[in-house]
C-alpha cells in the first residue's frame, strides 16, 4: 500500500505542490494502480508471444544509406554567417567576469 507520506515525499522530488486533498486523492489513486499492476503480474503469460506491433504491416521506409550530395561549401553557402568553414551562431552562455 502507498501512504501518503510517500506520495509526498516523491512530490517533493518532482517540486510539485499539493495541498491535503489532492495528496489524499493522489495516495488513493496510485495505490489502485500499484493494486491493478499486482494483478497483472499473477497473469500466466509465458506461452504468449510478444506482440510489437498490433498490425501486420511491415516498414516501408527506404535504406538509410549515406550519400554525398553537396560539398562543404555549397552547405555553407545557406548559412548567414561563417567562420572559418563553419556556422557561426550566438553565443548563449554569458562568460563571468572575474569578481
Amino acid at each position: 500500500m502507498i501512504s501518503r507520506e510517500q506520495v509526498a515525499h516523491v512530490a517533493n522530488l518532482a517540486k510539485l505542490e499539493f495541498d491535503d486533498s489532492e495528496l489524499e486523492n493522489f495516495t488513493s489513486q496510485l495505490d489502485k494502480i500499484v493494486d491493478f499492476v499486482d494483478q497483472l503480474s499473477e497473469v500466466d503469460t509465458k506461452d504468449v508471444a510478444p506482440t510489437t506491433h498490433i498490425t501486420s504491416a511491415v516498414n516501408v521506409f527506404r535504406e538509410d544509406v549515406p550519400v554525398k550530395s553537396q560539398t562543404r561549401a555549397e552547405l555553407l553557402k545557406n548559412v548567414p554567417e561563417t567562420t572559418e568553414g563553419l556556422i557561426r551562431v550566438p553565443a548563449i552562455i554569458e562568460k563571468e567576469e572575474d569578481e
